[in-house]
């Protein structure tokens, strides 16, 4: 394996391990703590607060690097890709999933008892079901390139820019009175979807330019012009927020700057390239990493649905969630996200020795 095998294994894996840490750390403290804690006046909530707004699009921006690397280093037309079938094969497995994680009733097929809540419960877009769209939404993007032989760096900006953009006029129609809820969902937060398509697509596709950048550039790996590059484009991303946020007070006078704007994409954006920077210059110094980070990471899915099912629960499971919701304070809150890290870790080990051990089984019985 070249040097740059290993830089890439540890750059990627390195982002994906974290964007785990932190949902899981911030779904677990946002359930367990207490109401007289969330207070802007104390700094420690302040930080993790502002931090917490960025957990989601990094997993949606690590997603989206994740796909596409693995999709564009098959030198191979579309269609005979196996990454294609591999792709639109995650999307309906995360998009099962995400229902699942919110089915209405314990009764698969008998529906005679959900309201009208639940049914919104149920077709809530959460990040799986945004993650699924944004894993189709690349897949066309591609083909698009490939068959108008445009390169994917345009195809992919014009995409994100479109979900970016398009999110303030999006958001003010109320789609739900032109389309079925189900499929309403998915256009804006008014039937109280947390991730609708604009413009959180926009942090996948994103996603999708660094990680069709490092298929086509492989030795970019084990050089520090990545880490240069990806500060850059971050501080050209922050450059763009603060024009947009100037415009904006220029038209429509002081406004606020902590609800999704189009300038607090922008924002988000350039900390995810720079954090990117970061991880990158980081795993330039690192021979290997613990073999229990590179599992993690490669096991996102599994983390996301059990940490999701262990805090809130499902149709057939009680969560803690339903338990202890908001009594915690910081100290507890804080030992309940680190007993929660700590359990994943150790599922994810048991889980990969399980595999292990029925994948010597089956050579065994094959000899």
């Amino acid at each position: 394996m070249s040097s740059g095998s290993k830089q890439r294994i540890i750059f990627l894996d390195l982002m994906r391990a974290l964007a785990v840490l932190m949902m899981i750390q911030g779904h677990t403290i946002d359930t367990f703590l207490g109401d007289q804690y969330r207070t802007f006046d104390s700094n420690i909530y302040d930080i993790w607060f502002t931090l917490r707004g960025f957990t989601a699009p990094i997993f949606m921006f690590v997603s989206g690097v994740t796909f596409t690397y693995l999709l564009r280093s098959q030198s191979v037309p579309f269609f005979e890709n196996p990454r294609v079938n591999k792709g639109v094969h995650r999307f309906i497995i995360l998009l099962v999933i995400g229902y699942l994680l919110r089915f209405p009733t314990p009764r698969m097929f008998d529906f005679s008892e959900v309201n009208h809540g639940q049914w919104l419960t149920f077709f809530t877009v959460d990040a799986l079901h945004l993650i699924a769209f944004g894993i189709l939404i690349i897949l066309f993007l591609s083909y698009i390139a490939e068959k108008y032989k445009r390169s994917d760096y345009l195809i992919f900006s014009l995409g994100a820019v479109f979900f970016f953009f398009m999110f303030p006029l999006a958001e003010k129609i109320n789609w739900a009175n032109f389309l079925p809820i189900p499929f309403a969902a998915y256009f804006y937060q008014g039937t109280g979807s947390y991730f609708p398509l604009f413009p959180w697509a926009g942090y996948v596709i994103s996603g999708a330019l660094l990680g069709s950048y490092l298929a086509k550039n492989p030795l970019s790996f084990s050089s520090k012009q990545l880490s240069y590059k990806l500060f850059l484009f971050g501080v050209i991303s922050l450059v763009v927020c603060y024009s947009i946020h100037e415009f904006e007070d220029f038209l429509y006078g002081e406004n606020f700057f902590w609800t999704d704007n189009t300038s607090l994409i922008f924002y988000r954006l350039g900390f995810i390239l720079m954090l990117n920077s970061l991880m990158s210059f980081i795993s330039l110094r690192l021979k290997q990493i613990p073999d229990i980070i590179t599992k993690f990471g490669k096991n996102t899915l599994l983390v996301y649905v059990i940490h999701v099912v262990v805090l809130y629960g499902s149709a057939w499971i009680p969560g803690f969630g339903m338990f202890y919701s908001k009594t915690l304070n910081i100290p507890l809150s804080i030992l309940a996200a680190i007993l929660l890290i700590v359990f994943m870790f150790w599922f994810v080990s048991l889980f990969e020795r399980m595999k292990n051990y029925r994948r010597r089984k089956i050579v065994a019985v094959e000899i």
